[in-house]
């Protein structure tokens, strides 16, 4: 009993070190997959220490046996398939869903010590753990049920409902919040009963916050939700005495605090807003600046585009979502490879809430084995952007809105933008005139120095390819 006891510490305290390095390791782009890899082999490597625990344990039973091989099986065949088959366009969608089961085991969790180990069974709970359940069950029901409404409205199965922009919303949410007050009392008070009450509160809690927010906000509430399911299994380590559990929680629970808090300086939102305030820009399409109907607007054909770039040194790729969606990735790529071997000076800039979550561009850049030296952030490239020839925006939108700088009544007033209305040149890559999730018209398309090149992100690139290898770049010598 001791020798797997010792056993299992040992591996326990393997992960957590392991887990640590993948975590830091993922502050930096050339070190995210072997971060991530690392972060996988913690993982592994704490379902082994499950079981060494269980192997020391006396009275389990083949039954017990039997939910732990399948339940491993399954999610481990289950996150595989995931890994393949979901593409980049679905990964917002897909960490929403993956924090709503962090969230629902954490629950699951709570929930099965209260109802088997409770005191229908003889066992009382001390004041740590009764605190312990009662923050890994609210935590983790609002994690759950959150995560689903978020990634529900990231695949357009869900709207905003009307009734959540006003503030019948907050009287609503404050009667949710005041159930799950009391289920919370009465677990602490009597060990059981209160429960469900809780569960049921803090689930409806979770809905009512989440379901409000916008598109804008969404990068915000996935990383705040990564948050709250690290909080989540914090709180479910103190109930079944895991201090890997309590480690590890602790350190994704920082962790996605932290990225919260830079994703609202980058969107120059406080965190109360976004979860208080509504859905960005909602009902302002149209601010006192102005009207939303664009009026001067240039457009060109993609052999112009080629013309310019031929004549230009310095290049700089502005990814967004619509480069996502229309898996537009190698093909960029493919581009900038020709202009490189031109001698054209190539980089990519990287706004911190571009895309549908923290670090989206990122990781769809990445997938096309784009050099980690060519991302650049933000403010390192802002700067940059006067001695640049051309600019090429593709998918972005509210990230590159003058607005944010020069129209105090607009909604994204404050927000950090990057500036390529300073470039020389400017190509804006767009299927239409829509507006982004902010709902506002962008000033920099009626910019003297901005042209539009209308069209789906993959063709007009396909395009713009053939028309630079026509021309002769990327056989220069």
């Amino acid at each position: 009993m001791m020798d797997f006891a010792f056993l299992k510490y040992a591996i326990d305290l393997i992960a957590v070190l392991l887990l640590s390095l993948g975590i830091k390791g993922l502050s930096k782009v050339r070190s995210a997959r072997e971060a991530n890899r690392l972060a996988a082999i913690a993982m592994i490597l704490a379902v082994v220490a499950v079981i060494v625990d269980f192997l020391g344990s006396s009275g389990i039973s083949f039954y017990a046996w039997t939910w732990i091989i399948v339940g491993g099986l399954v999610g481990g065949l289950l996150g595989m398939v995931t890994a393949q088959k979901v593409p980049m366009t679905a990964m917002p969608e897909t960490v929403a869903l993956f924090n709503g089961c962090g969230g629902m085991s954490s629950l699951l969790v709570a929930i099965g010590v209260v109802l088997f180990l409770g005191d229908g069974e003889g066992k009382t709970f001390d004041l740590v753990e009764n605190i312990s359940l009662v923050v890994s069950v609210f935590v983790g029901a609002i994690t759950f049920s959150g995560s689903i409404v978020a990634m529900a409205k990231l695949q357009g199965w869900l709207s905003t409902p009307v009734w959540t922009q006003s503030k019948l919303r907050h009287a609503i949410n404050s009667g949710f919040a005041i159930l799950s007050l009391v289920g919370a009392i009465e677990l602490l008070l009597t060990g059981q009963s209160g429960l469900w009450l809780l569960v049921i509160g803090s689930s409806f809690l979770g809905i009512g916050v989440t379901l409000p927010i916008g598109g804008a906000d969404m990068p915000v509430v996935i990383s705040l939700l990564n948050s709250y399911s690290g909080v989540a299994a914090a709180a479910a380590g103190f109930v079944v005495q895991s201090q890997l559990l309590i480690v590890a929680g602790a350190m994704v629970g920082a962790a996605g605090l932290i990225l919260t808090q830079v994703m609202c300086n980058g969107m120059n939102r406080s965190l109360v807003s976004v979860l208080f305030g509504g859905a960005l820009g909602t009902g302002s399409s149209l601010t006192e600046s102005g009207s939303s109907e664009y009026i001067n607007i240039t457009s060109c054909s993609v052999e112009e585009c080629a013309l310019t770039i031929e004549a230009a040194e310095r290049v700089v790729f502005v990814p967004g979502y619509g480069l996502a969606v229309a898996q537009a990735q190698h093909t960029l790529r493919e581009v900038t490879r020709v202009l490189e071997a031109s001698g054209i000076d190539v980089c990519y800039a990287i706004h911190p809430v571009a895309g549908r979550m923290p670090g989206h561009m990122n990781v769809l850049l990445a997938e096309a084995d784009v050099p980690y030296e060519q991302l650049k952030e933000m403010d390192v490239v802002n700067p940059e952007f006067p001695a640049t020839d051309v600019v090429v925006v593709l998918g972005a939108n509210d990230v590159v809105n003058p607005q944010a700088k020069n129209d105090p009544n607009s909604p994204l007033y404050g927000m950090p933008v990057l500036d390529v209305c300073e470039a020389r040149t400017i190509f804006v890559v767009k299927r239409g005139m829509s507006a982004g999730y902010s709902g506002i018209k962008n000033d920099l398309f009626e910019r003297a120095n901005t042209s539009m090149v209308f069209g789906d992100a993959k063709k007009v690139l396909g395009d713009l390819l053939v028309e630079l290898k026509e021309l002769g770049v990327g056989r220069k010598s």
